[in-house]
């Protein structure tokens, strides 16, 4: 198990609350870069209390709490999300992870979690676990969709309407591109339309096919000025039926869940696995493959790899690096003719606190940051 860090005994100047330390978590952390399925952020707690100390740990143990509550914190950065699922009841002492928070508002302690938001974070766990293997250069497994929910709209218009149009679609909310205002694409082309007897068509008669000089307008949306925007349009359209479409619109990529980099050179399996066990401290770490294999690339997913590795394809000089792995996932590792090592599912996450702690002090200056000592690797060697 690797040492325990030390905390600093340093005064705070009681400047700090609790959102401002949410706000350096999700700095370091950012909550959208979180599995649509996680549970991250704070979880319990005044957002105006005031924060001096700073505890960190992976599971916010019993023994955890206690050591919370003895060392005087006034918040606590859990990795793993004590309360996971909707909670029925709150109760001290329970056999359950939500009793440890309700121990934790008794005593008037924060609870916050970044778990999955962290992982997929710069510099986060799967960074650290790729630069323990001296990895300098990854790329996510898989990309974190992030940024607010927006929309194209489209709409078809005679050219003489289309500032009209636009200006309305504006003031209702639409063309905003981050500091800029009023932004819009026109292209201009034909429309045609054909209207029934009952049909009273601004341009043209019924019964006629109609051709009509008009702008494709479009301009972006954020989702929740959607629905005033059409309003907007189609009010200041002059047609009785107006053509538009609507659009979601993906944000680009800006981080995501794994890693995946190679190796500064190639390394026999059992001596990588040697390297990592010392580095962390793992003390229940196994290997999946022929030891004595060279591995040149790593597929890093720290906790449960589950079946995220596999979304890359894997060859005979590739290594899955992780906390734990399925029976049948070994098996179809060991199909594909690669290699694995398995650290343990604590010890994936731990090694990340240290750089953690350190980049938090940097950000909130004065207040304690520690991490617990009661935090501990749930398996023993036999």
């Amino acid at each position: 198990m690797a040492a325990p860090s030390k905390t600093l005994k340093r005064r705070s100047s009681g400047r700090v609350d609790v959102q401002r330390v949410c706000d350096a978590l999700g700095k370091l952390a950012p909550l959208e870069l979180a599995q649509s399925w996680d549970n991250v952020g704070l979880l319990a707690g005044d957002t105006t209390a005031k924060v001096e100390r700073v505890m960190l740990c992976i599971d916010l143990m019993p023994e955890v709490v206690e050591e919370a509550v003895s060392a005087k914190v006034q918040m606590v950065m859990a990795y793993h999300p004590p309360i996971f699922k909707p909670v029925s009841r709150l109760i001290w002492p329970a056999a359950v992870p939500e009793a440890a928070v309700q121990r934790c508002i008794a005593g008037g302690i924060a609870v916050y979690s970044t778990h999955t938001a962290l992982d997929a974070a710069d510099g986060g766990t799967n960074d650290c676990l790729a630069q323990l293997c001296g990895i300098k250069e990854t790329l996510p497994l898989e990309y974190a969709e992030v940024g607010p929910l927006e929309y194209k709209v489209v709409v078809f218009v005679p050219g003489a309407e289309a500032e009209r149009v636009a200006e309305a679609m504006f003031a209702a909310g639409a063309g905003g591109i981050g500091d800029y205002q009023k932004c819009s694409f026109r292209t201009p082309g034909t429309g045609t339309f054909f209207g029934t007897k009952s049909a009273k068509p601004t341009i043209g008669q019924p019964g006629r096919l109609e051709q009509v000089d008009e702008i494709r307008l479009e301009m972006v949306c954020p989702a929740k000025c959607l629905s005033a925007v059409v309003d907007a349009m189609t009010c200041a359209h002059s047609y009785e039926e107006p053509a538009f479409d609507i659009h979601p619109r993906k944000n680009p990529p800006v981080g995501g869940i794994g890693r995946i980099g190679r190796l500064p050179k190639p390394m026999a399996l059992a001596a990588l696995t040697r390297k990592l066990k010392r580095a962390t401290g793992a003390g229940c770490i196994s290997m999946v493959g022929d030891p004595q294999r060279k591995v040149e690339r790593a597929v890093v997913v720290v906790g449960a790899a589950g079946s995220l590795p596999f979304k890359t394809a894997l060859g005979r000089h590739d290594v899955v690096i992780t906390g734990e792995i399925r029976h049948h996932d070994a098996l179809a590792i060991r199909r594909r003719d690669c290699s694995a090592i398995a650290m343990s599912h604590w010890s994936s996450e731990r090694m990340a606190l240290d750089p953690l702690a350190a980049r938090l002090r940097a950000l909130l200056p004065g207040v304690d940051v520690m991490l617990s000592e009661k935090d501990a690797e749930p398996f023993q060697r036999a």
